[in-house]
C-alpha cells in the first residue's frame, strides 16, 4: 500500500470502512466457495451498508452541491416553482382516478342492490296466502298456485339471475329447479335480501314470510352475473369467491391518455349460518377505464379524451410559458443575490483582516441595498467600537492599577497596644472603592483611628478616599510626640473639613469618624463628622456614639465637637458605612441597624474577624445578589 493509498484509507469514514471489508469478506467467501450461508449473511450485510454508504455520499454531495449560494437558488426555485406544478399534476391525476373509480363502484354498488330489491319484491309476491277454493270444504289442487306463481317469477328472473334457486314453503312446498339443495333458512331471519355469504360461496338472495308462507330465493354471484350488472363498465371481482371471466370485458383504450383504473370498494355481508354474527367485510373491484365509465354516466361514447388532450396540451403550454418567464426572473434575480452576498463576502473577509475602512458600494434601493448601507454602517460602528473597546481595556488596567494602590493604603499592619485589638476590612462593590478606614500609632502605645465614606464610587471616590487618608497621616506627623491626651480629634476633623473643601469641587464630600485611644487612660476620645454612628457594646448594654459635626468638604467653616468615652475590658466597638446596613432585599427591606446590633451580641466574644465575616455573609445573604450594592467597611475594636 502506497503512501497516498494510506491517506485514501484514513480518509474514509467510519461506515465506508465497514462497506468495503464486508464486500471483501463476500468476495472472498464467494471466490472460495466456502460456507453458503455465510456468504449469504456477508451479502446481505454488505447490501446493507453499501445503501448506507450511498446515502451519506449522496448527502455529502447534496451538502457540497448547495454550499454555493447560487446552486442553492437554483434548488430553492426547483422546489418553489417546479415542484407545485408536479404535485398539482399529480394531484389532478389522483383526484381523477378517484372520482372515476367511485363513479364506477357506484355503479356496480348500485345495480347489486337494485337486483336484490327485485329479488325481495319476487318473493314477497310468492309469500302472500294462496287463494280462497271456491267451494269450501273441497281438497285444494297441490302445488298448483306456487308452481304457478314461480313459473310466473322465472320469466323476468332467470335473465338477471342465472342458476337461480327458490324454495316456498306453507301449506305447500316447492323448489325450483327440483333437485335444487336449498334449504329454509335458520329461525332468526325474517324478511331480508342483499348479499350473504353461505358455505364459502356468495350468494344474492332475499327472504320473505307472510302468512305462515316463507319463499327463499338464492341467486349465486357468479362471473356471468357480475359482468351483466353495468354492460361495458369492464371487470367487476369479489376476491376470494368470484373469478375473472376467461375473456376480459375491460374496453380497449381510446387513446394514451385513456388510462385504466382498479378501484376496490368495501361491503359489509352478513352469513346465512349465524344472522346475529358479526359483519363480514368483503370488497369488489372494478376494472375499467375512464372512457368506459364517463361514457356509462353521459350516455354517450363522446370522445372526451381529445378535449382532455386538447386541455392538458393547452395547460401544458401555458405552463412552460410561466416557466420561461420565472426562470429568466429568476436567473436575474439571483444574480442581483449571488452579487450582493460576493460583495458582503468580500467585506467580511476585509473585517476578518481587520480592516474596518472597507465599503460595500450599494446599488439600487431595495433591501439589498439597505442590507449594503447596514454592513457599512457596521463596519463604521466596529470601528468606534474598537476604539472603545481599546479605552476601556485601557481604563480596566488604569483600574487595576489603582485597585492596588489603594490596597496599599489600607493598613497592613495594626499598631501595637497592650489593651486594644483592632481589625479592619473593606470590601470594594467596584475595582476601586470610597470607603476608607486607618489606624495610626501616637507615642506610648496610643493609637488613632478613622472609618469614613466618600460620596460617590469610582475613580473620583477613591482620590478623594486616598486625600483623606493623607491629610491625616500628616496631621499626625506634624504632631510628633505629642502626648495622646494632648490632641484634639475635633481640631483634626475641622483641619480636614477646611482642606477638602479648598481643594475639591463643591458636590464632593465625606461622613467621617475619627477617635484617638489614650493607652494610660484607657479613654477613647472621637468625633463623628456626619457618620453612621458607631456601636459600643459596653456589658450587655448597646450605646450609640452619635454624630458630633457635619460631614467634611461640604462647608468652608463646621463646628465639630468631641466626646468621650471610657473602655473597660471586654468593651467592643463596632464602626461601619452604610454598605452594611442600607442594603436592600427583594422586597425593599433594608437589612438595618437591628440585625446588626444582634449579630453584634451573638458574635461579641468571637474573634474579630469572624464577628466581620459573619456580618457581610449576613448583609450579602440578605441582598440575595451576587454583586455588592455598595462598598462594605467594618472597624471592630475590642478592648482586653
Amino acid at each position: 500500500m502506497t503512501k497516498d493509498d494510506a491517506v485514501s484509507w484514513r480518509g474514509l469514514g467510519r461506515v465506508e470502512k465497514v462497506f468495503l471489508v464486508l464486500l471483501a469478506v463476500w468476495a472472498l467467501l464467494f471466490f472460495s466457495g466456502f460456507g453458503q450461508r455465510y456468504q449469504t449473511l456477508a451479502g446481505v450485510a454488505a447490501i446493507v451498508m453499501g445503501v448506507v454508504t450511498i446515502i451519506k455520499i449522496g448527502r455529502m454531495a447534496l451538502r457540497n452541491l448547495i454550499w454555493r449560494l447560487r446552486n442553492r437558488l437554483i434548488v430553492a426555485y426547483l422546489f418553489i416553482a417546479v415542484v407545485p406544478i408536479v404535485l398539482l399534476l399529480a394531484l389532478m391525476l389522483v383526484t381523477s382516478y378517484a372520482l372515476v373509480g367511485q363513479m364506477a363502484v357506484y355503479l356496480v354498488n348500485s345495480e347489486l342492490a337494485n337486483r336484490a330489491r327485485i329479488l325481495s319484491i319476487r318473493a314477497q309476491i310468492l309469500a302472500r296466502p294462496l287463494r280462497p277454493n271456491p267451494q269450501p270444504g273441497t281438497p285444494r289442487p297441490p302445488g298448483r298456485d306456487a308452481q304457478f306463481g314461480v313459473a310466473r317469477s322465472l320469466t323476468g328472473l332467470q335473465g338477471q339471475f342465472p342458476n337461480v334457486q327458490i324454495l316456498a314453503t306453507g301449506e305447500q312446498e316447492y323448489r325450483y329447479p327440483p333437485d335444487a339443495n336449498i334449504t329454509p333458512p335458520p329461525e332468526q331471519w325474517k324478511n331480508a335480501s342483499g348479499l350473504v355469504t353461505r358455505r364459502d360461496a356468495l350468494y344474492i338472495w332475499a327472504h320473505a314470510e307472510q302468512g305462515g308462507n316463507e319463499v327463499t330465493m338464492l341467486a349465486p354471484v357468479t362471473a356471468e352475473l357480475l359482468a351483466s350488472l353495468v354492460p361495458g363498465i369492464g371487470d367487476i371481482t369479489f376476491p376470494g369467491y368470484t373469478e375473472l371471466a376467461v375473456k376480459s370485458h375491460v374496453p380497449a383504450a381510446a387513446n394514451s391518455l385513456d388510462f385504466g383504473i382498479s378501484f376496490p370498494y368495501p361491503v359489509f355481508v352478513p352469513s346465512w349460518e349465524n344472522p346475529q354474527g358479526a359483519l363480514q367485510r368483503l370488497y369488489f373491484v372494478v376494472d375499467t377505464r375512464y372512457s368506459a365509465v364517463l361514457g356509462i354516466v353521459f350516455g354517450q361514447k363522446a370522445d372526451w379524451s381529445d378535449l382532455a388532450m386538447t386541455f392538458l396540451l393547452t395547460l401544458i403550454g401555458v405552463f412552460f410559458v410561466v416557466e420561461l418567464v420565472s426562470l429568466w426572473a429568476g436567473v436575474k434575480l439571483t444574480r442581483a443575490i449571488t452579487g450582493a452576498v460576493h460583495e458582503l463576502y468580500e467585506g467580511t473577509t476585509h473585517v476578518t483582516e481587520g480592516d474596518f475602512s472597507y465599503r460595500i458600494p450599494v446599488k439600487g434601493k431595495d433591501q439589498i441595498a439597505e442590507l449594503a448601507t447596514s454592513f457599512n454602517t457596521m463596519t463604521e460602528n466596529l470601528s468606534r467600537l474598537i476604539v472603545v473597546a481599546k479605552e476601556k481595556e485601557r481604563l480596566e488596567s488604569e483600574l487595576a492599577i489603582a485597585r492596588d494602590v489603594q490596597n496599599q493604603l489600607f493598613p497592613k499592619d495594626v499598631p501595637f497596644t497592650k489593651s486594644l485589638e483592632l481589625k479592619g476590612v473593606c470590601s470594594p462593590a467596584r475595582m476601586v472603592s470610597g470607603d476608607y478606614y486607618d489606624f495610626m500609632a501616637l507615642p506610648h502605645d496610643s493609637l488613632a483611628l478613622a472609618i469614613g465614606d466618600v460620596a460617590g464610587k469610582g475613580i473620583s471616590a477613591a482620590l478623594l478616599m486616598a486625600t483623606i487618608q493623607s491629610t491625616m497621616r500628616t496631621q499626625l506627623s506634624s504632631a510628633n510626640g505629642t502626648p495622646a491626651s494632648q490632641l484634639h480629634a475635633s481640631k483634626m476633623v475641622a483641619l480636614l473639613n477646611r482642606q477638602l473643601y479648598a481643594t475639591t469641587s463643591p458636590e464632593k464630600y465625606a461622613t467621617f469618624y475619627f477617635a484617638i485611644y489614650d493607652e494610660e487612660r484607657h479613654a477613647l476620645t472621637y468625633t463623628n463628622a456626619g457618620h453612621l454612628a458607631p456601636i459600643l457594646l459596653h456589658g450587655n448594654d448597646l450605646q450609640m456614639l452619635d454624630s458630633t459635626g457635619t460631614v467634611v468638604g461640604a462647608f468652608p467653616v463646621a463646628i465639630y465637637e468631641e466626646k468621650t468615652v471610657m473602655l473597660e475590658k471586654g468593651d467592643v466597638l463596632v464602626a461601619y458605612t452604610d454598605g452594611i446596613v442600607e442594603p436592600e432585599n427583594v422586597y425593599g427591606e433594608m437589612f438595618g441597624e437591628d440585625r446588626l446590633k444582634d449579630l453584634i451580641v451573638k458574635y461579641a466574644r468571637s474573634d474579630s474577624a469572624e464577628l466581620i465575616a459573619r456580618t457581610m455573609e449576613a448583609v450579602t445573604h440578605w441582598t440575595g445578589a451576587g454583586e455588592l450594592q455598595d462598598d462594605m467597611t467594618m472597624v471592630v475594636a475590642r478592648h482586653l
